[in-house]
């Protein structure tokens, strides 16, 4: 199986300089490596094409958000699979192509498999030294997660108005519901610096509340819809409250309004029995596969 590796960034030379030379070490090498430089003001693309001319470079002229991106790069990918990295992450173990490729032969399937990570964010994690057995997740990074390119395209890419945020448990959702599987595997690690620049947390909490409640509206049946909208919305709000950010949740309440006609025109509702199952999985991920078949196939 062909595995290409895909890569959005926005003004971080530096750090994707760094993961493009980690890349290079991979043996074998992948057979593709695609690059959105998003909306990048510095010199990020004449970088890639001096130093990486191999890599296929997609530029977006005007920021278009890392879902959009990352859509891009599925589309133009010819590999069966695709392992998705930020711009400052990448894999530790020098055959972790091979390892890609087995696994999903050996998993017919698997849509999504999430790598453990290494990351500044969660420093422990730096020298931790177990990260538990293979199990079913509800959502994954895409930082660190390879992705079966035809499950990808055949259940319609990543919503693109979301711009960033959320895109990860919404697929997997879809996922679950379609009766493919998304799974922790522990058989490689990703090194994740998590860069700090161009991030916000508040902005990302934003973008995450706004998105997870524009999934529900695509999503949700009725009338569930009715009951779990608002939950989300409290949940979200109680968050705030506790960050000191309340003052600023109108600010992704009137961005959810803004885009609802657009979710209600493309909204696919999913079987109250699969959205519940998938609910839970979200609180208690597990490696029982006769549960899974059963919440997710029969």
């Amino acid at each position: 199986m062909r595995v290409a590796i895909c890569i959005t960034t926005h003004n971080r030379r530096a750090e994707l300089a760094r993961t493009l030379a980690q890349l290079a070490l991979l043996d074998p090498a992948p057979d593709e490596i695609l690059i959105v430089a998003d909306g990048c003001t510095d010199d990020t693309a004449d970088f890639v094409r001096a130093e990486y001319s191999r890599a296929t470079l997609i530029i977006h002229t005007k920021a278009h958000g890392s879902v959009a991106s990352r859509n891009a790069m599925a589309r133009a990918a010819n590999a069966e699979i695709f392992l998705s990295l930020d711009d400052d992450s990448y894999p530790l173990e020098t055959d972790a192509i091979a390892r890609i490729r087995t696994l999903f032969e050996n998993n017919p399937r698997l849509a999504v498999a999430e790598f453990p990570q290494r990351t500044d964010e969660r420093p422990a994690s730096l020298t931790q030294t177990e990260f538990g057995t293979a199990r079913f997740i509800a959502s994954y990074a895409n930082s660190g997660a390879a992705i079966r390119r035809e499950v990808f395209i055949n259940l319609g890419d990543y919503f693109g108005p979301f711009f960033h945020m959320y895109e990860e448990p919404d697929f997997a959702l879809r996922c679950c519901a379609a009766g493919w599987q998304v799974r922790f595997e522990p058989c490689l690690t990703i090194r994740h610096h998590w860069t700090a620049a161009q991030r916000s947390e508040q902005r990302n909490h934003q973008r995450h509340a706004r998105n997870e409640l524009w999934s529900v509206i695509l999503r949700c049946p009725l009338p569930w819809l009715l009951v779990v909208a608002p939950f989300r919305v409290l949940r979200q709000f109680f968050y705030a409250l506790r960050r000191g950010w309340v003052l600023g949740e109108p600010a992704w309440w009137w961005q959810f309004l803004r885009g609802l006609v657009i979710c209600v025109h493309a909204r696919a509702p999913i079987s109250w029995r699969r959205y519940l199952a998938w609910m839970r999985l979200t609180r208690a991920p597990h490696d029982d596969t006769v549960k899974w078949a059963r919440d997710f196939q029969q």
